[in-house]
């Protein structure tokens, strides 16, 4: 049996006809990742959990009772919280902490009958690029084990990439699920800033944090959507919007759709084979009947920094629960309450939590507060407005997800400044709350993937997947 990166709908059909059992599905990805532990990509298997689950959707399906996502093989980033399971974030502060509760986003899961078979590496507490930052080693990329898969939920992506998941979730603070959906080429989305509940995410930075999907088709991505979506009374920020069944737009129709290419994403210094990635992806569309335009987002020159302001301001404040007191790593060296505070954090943080942290702290503080934190709001707020302003014409955005396909690994862990600039093209997107998603969209010379961006407006995820199932079909029949 190979289930190799086929959709939702064509396993479900071979379960229906009993072609194919849950408990067959759930034995042949358990033994793939097996064979794939030198990629890296769990940090958490659940081996008798998944036989207990895939033997109850069994006696579903033969019931007529199955749920929507009867079949799936689902991963979770380490950041979300599982009842009974070890959350630790990739961090050595939670290394032994155990979840006494699910999130929100799980229960749907499970509700829905996915088989959730464990938990991925990723970038700790979610911060970074390449998924180089775990306290338990980084993820490889499955194309070539050289290079980064991306980051920091660079596991969830491996783990489809590798087809040792049918889906997977992760979370999306500044391209934290897109930015590895376009260098480990599967697709991955970030729905707009309250669409899906964010109890359970272990928080770096509020008011930018989104979980979404990764899977190797945008129809995939649609089906989980439509699960995971919805208002949650234990989120305060989530949105109380209908959610739609994304999956019936994939109609492969953009006749008179209005598509903006903005300039600022296509600069002389994005990769040339992805440069004529989005330009073989404009011919596309515009013969199918689509109005390509240019558009301008002027403030995007302000992102990068906007963006590790006031993430690493947020990232501050709710990392200062970890301090050894109540739950987590507690220093065995401390001979007072305050030398337990410093011991636990300076042993349990990595260098580049650390340094988020401090930096943080410092835009917050007395003195600096107006000077950094304020104006990056403000900026903030511009960069919201250039996006509200540019889909009063556009329908949607079409942008590179990445300036440059993988890069290899160690090849920008001493250069903080050059990572951080591997996020160029998603930040905003976070900023402005806005959905966004990449697909794969060809490869470069050394055959590693490329990924499109496509951006919409706040709550019209079904235009963004429209577009992107219409540019995956084109790029297959090309």
């Amino acid at each position: 049996m190979n289930p190799q990166k086929q959709t939702i709908r064509q396993i479900q059909e071979k379960l229906r006809r009993n072609e194919l059992t849950c408990a067959i599905l759930a034995d042949d990805y358990l033994a793939r990742i097996e064979a794939s532990k030198p990629l890296n990509a769990f940090l958490s298997v659940f081996p008798d959990r998944a036989h207990a689950r895939a033997k109850e959707i069994d006696d579903k399906i033969k019931n007529g009772k199955a749920g929507k996502l009867a079949g799936v093989i689902a991963a979770v980033k380490d950041i979300l919280a599982m009842k009974g399971e070890r959350l630790t974030c990739g961090s050595r502060i939670l290394k032994n902490f155990v979840s006494p509760y699910d999130a929100t986003f799980i229960k749907k899961l499970e509700a829905e009958d996915a088989i959730i078979i464990g938990k991925t590496n990723m970038d700790e507490f979610a911060m970074g690029s390449s998924t180089e930052n775990s306290a338990f080693g980084p993820v490889k990329n499955p194309v070539n084990t050289e290079y980064v898969p991306g980051g920091s939920s660079g596991g969830s992506a491996v783990a489809v990439a590798s087809n040792l998941a049918m889906v997977a979730l992760g979370s999306d603070t500044g391209g934290s699920i897109r930015q590895p959906a376009a260098l480990s080429g599967v697709v991955g989305m970030k729905p707009t800033y309250g669409r899906v509940s964010r109890f359970g995410l272990v928080a770096f930075a509020s008011s930018l944090d989104q979980i979404g999907p990764f899977a190797h088709s945008v129809e995939d991505v649609a089906r989980v959507l439509e699960v995971i979506c919805g208002h949650d009374e234990r989120d305060s920020t989530s949105a109380p919007v209908p959610v739609e069944e994304f999956s019936k737009f994939l109609d492969g129709e953009v006749k008179g759709k209005v598509v903006g290419l903005p300039k600022e994403y296509l600069s002389d210094g994005v990769q040339k084979e992805i440069r004529d990635a989005v330009a073989a992806a404009k011919v596309r569309l515009q013969k199918a009947g689509a109005t390509i335009k240019e558009v301008s987002l002027p403030h995007t020159k302000y992102a990068i920094a906007t963006y590790y302001i006031i993430c690493t301001a947020e990232a501050s404040s709710n990392l200062a629960r970890y301090d050894g007191a109540r739950y987590g790593h507690r220093s065995k060296e401390a001979n007072s309450l305050e030398e337990m505070y410093v011991k636990s954090r300076g042993e349990g943080f990595g260098q580049e939590v650390k340094r988020r942290i401090m930096l943080g702290t410092y835009v917050l503080s007395a003195g600096y507060y107006d000077a950094y934190y304020r104006r990056a709001q403000k900026v903030r707020t511009l960069i919201r407005r250039d996006f509200e302003q540019a889909f009063k014409e556009y329908d949607v955005l079409l942008t590179p997800t990445t300036p440059t396909t993988a890069f290899k690994l160690g090849e920008k862990t001493d250069d903080p400044l050059a990572m951080y600039l591997a996020d160029i093209f998603t930040v905003s997107v976070n900023l402005a709350g806005v959905p966004g998603i990449s697909i794969p969209f060809g490869v470069d010379a050394k055959g590693l993937p490329i990924g499109l961006q496509i951006i919409g407006k706040a709550f019209d995820e079904k235009n963004v997947l429209q577009l992107a199932h219409f540019l995956e079909m084109s790029g297959e029949s090309a």
